[in-house]
């Protein structure tokens, strides 16, 4: 580790404690990370961003600790915060490590405890970001009014205007949201992540898990499963069973994960384009 003095010297003021050395972290494509030692003997992360969108970092610290007051019911932990600016977010470091079968089926347990600490409604009271991309996130009466409305349709329009899905396609996912209280039971919203890919999900020394990077909100719980399914995740099926074995999922619920990557396909066909767009279409027809 090095030290870069600008940077220390902005942690220092938000912290109150001596930055002794500074280390870039690589993985983010959003905001860059930085390593950061303390005089205290602590280390911490700390991400900034120039010309951050407004609230940015708020929102993800305010993600954060939402989730943060599920832990104490057994949920799954969260990164303290320890700053936060418009510019930057500083949080408590995770030292990597490798998680066991059984550590994935802990994940699992852990899960169904946060999501059942529930949300007083289906969205959030401030809208947040997926990436850098603004998400939608107003609380509406049912799960099916939200999926479309802050997920589906306004995604499907901006995959549409940057050229990532082609109108005929759109027409099949407009249908879809029209019909999407029709396929998937309602339920009370439970606590999510809301963005709960693998590289969200952060292992520990000790096994134990810790996520990050929320776009949390009130939801449907098989939302936060369908994207661990999507992209991934170590002994992944220890970590479905034991989820299911404390908080049973709806009958058919295998046969939904499809309905449910929707969001995520269309969101990487926003950002990425390649073939995200017509993937998310091929999935959508199959549920005609």
């Amino acid at each position: 580790m090095t030290r870069q003095p600008g940077l220390a010297r902005r942690a220092e003021q938000l912290l109150g404690s001596a930055v002794v050395a500074t280390a870039p972290v690589a993985g983010g494509d959003v905001s860059i990370a930085t390593k950061l030692r303390l005089g205290n003997g602590t280390t911490a992360l700390m991400k900034t961003m120039t010309q951050a969108p407004p609230g940015f970092f708020e929102c993800e610290a305010w993600g954060l600790r939402w989730l943060a007051e599920a832990t104490a019911e057994g949920g799954v932990r969260v990164p303290e915060v320890l700053a936060v600016e418009a510019d930057c977010l500083v949080l408590a470091w995770v030292e990597p490590g490798r998680p066991s079968g059984d550590d994935a089926a802990a994940l699992g347990r852990s899960l169904a405890a946060t999501h059942a600490a529930g949300a007083p409604s289906y969205g959030a009271g401030r809208d947040g970001f997926i990436g850098r991309l603004p998400l939608p996130q107003g609380p509406t009466d049912t799960w099916a009014e939200f999926h479309a409305r802050r997920r589906l349709l306004p995604f499907v329009r901006l995959a549409v205007d940057r050229g990532a899905l082609e109108p005929a396609d759109a027409a099949v996912l407009d249908g879809l949201a029209a019909r999407i209280g029709e396929l998937v039971p309602e339920e009370p919203p439970s606590r999510l992540h809301g963005d709960l890919w693998n590289g969200n999900v952060l292992w520990d020394t000790d096994g134990r898990a810790a996520l990050v990077d929320p776009a949390a909100h009130g939801g449907h719980r098989e939302t936060d499963l369908a994207m661990l399914t999507l992209f991934g995740l170590p002994h992944l099926p220890r970590t479905l069973d034991a989820y299911a074995e404390v908080a049973p999922l709806a009958d058919g619920w295998q046969d939904r994960i499809g309905l449910f990557q929707l969001f995520p396909l269309l969101v990487h066909a926003c950002l990425f384009g390649g073939g995200y767009g017509a993937r998310a279409t091929a999935i959508a027809r199959r549920y005609r």
